[in-house]
């Protein structure tokens, strides 16, 4: 395939913005991770928490950005609004092959419509102290889905695979703009700290509504060996997720403070080389799942 070289559209602050199309076949196995049934929906869960949650937090921001006092936060918060509306828009493709194996899904989906919808009526700082505070969470999951990708992603579907972790890929990139805008607007300790706990555990709750259907309808809710296995899992993310979620608490915190991942710096080199028309699929057969694409 000849294809043009690609030029990334970088926001003023630096953020890069990536209209990547994923495309995921209609016959696509919703347990992707194959013998892993519990952790595909746990991760599936997350997928279709994503359209509600993530253009709740743009709009926030964007209301946000009235009041912004700094034309280089302003910039960065335009960064996070194009990312996070690429970021729903595939996992609402994704979705909607999930709901044709799984219809019960639909109401999963009602329940988020009516929360947002009532979340949206609250203050300016409780919204934004609630996308500050998930904002804040994500750091933990960056670190852990990253650094045992190994284990958790070798030989998955390498299309979910590549979006969930592009997904966090940019969450990294974008993960002191939320946080920022709260400080510049509000400041207040204590509601960001209760945005942390509140926004972080409502995502988990609503995930967890939709991987409880997938895993009734597969038979397997009721299963002791898979119980014992999803929270395994669940305890595993809980482990890794916590001390992030602690460190945001700590006085003098700046999610700036925390170092990424080595493997985020080579995935976004990876894919400044990668010609536009192709999706930055990695190969999960290798078993480092490299930060490389196939061309």
């Amino acid at each position: 395939m000849n294809a043009r070289a690609k030029v990334p559209h970088p926001q003023a602050g630096g953020i890069v913005v990536r209209a990547i199309p994923f495309s995921f076949e209609e016959g696509i196995n919703p347990v992707w991770h194959p013998g892993r049934p519990e952790w595909s929906h746990m991760a599936n869960g997350a997928s279709l928490t994503m359209p509600y949650l993530e253009p709740f937090l743009i709009k926030t921001v964007r209301e946000a950005l009235k009041s912004a006092s700094n034309k280089q936060l302003k910039d960065d918060v335009h960064g996070f609004m194009a990312q996070e509306g690429n970021h729903f828009q595939n996992h609402r493709r994704y979705n909607e092959i999930l709901k044709t194996h799984y219809p019960e899904l639909a109401d999963v989906e009602d329940a988020m419509t009516a929360e947002y919808k009532k979340f949206q009526k609250k203050s300016l700082r409780w919204r934004l102290a609630y996308t500050a505070g998930f904002e804040t969470m994500t750091m933990g999951m960056t670190e852990w889905l990253i650094e045992e990708r190994r284990d958790l992603f070798k030989n998955a579907d390498p299309s979910v695979s590549s979006l969930i972790l592009w997904h966090m890929v940019e969450e990294t990139e974008h993960k002191n703009v939320a946080y920022d805008l709260y400080q510049d607007l509000f400041g207040s300790y204590w509601p960001r700290t209760w945005g942390l706990i509140y926004g972080s555990f409502h995502v988990a709750w609503a995930s967890r509504k939709g991987y409880n259907r997938m895993l009734k309808r597969d038979g397997l809710w009721n299963s002791f060996s898979s119980r014992l296995r999803l929270w395994k899992m669940v305890s595993r993310f809980l482990i890794k997720a916590s001390p992030a979620m602690l460190r945001s608490l700590v006085p003098g915190y700046h999610p700036s403070k925390v170092n990424d991942p080595n493997w985020v710096s080579r995935w976004t080199h990876a894919y400044a080389d990668l010609p536009e028309d192709i999706i930055p699929l990695l190969d999960t057969n290798d078993p480092d799942i490299p930060a490389q694409f196939a061309r």
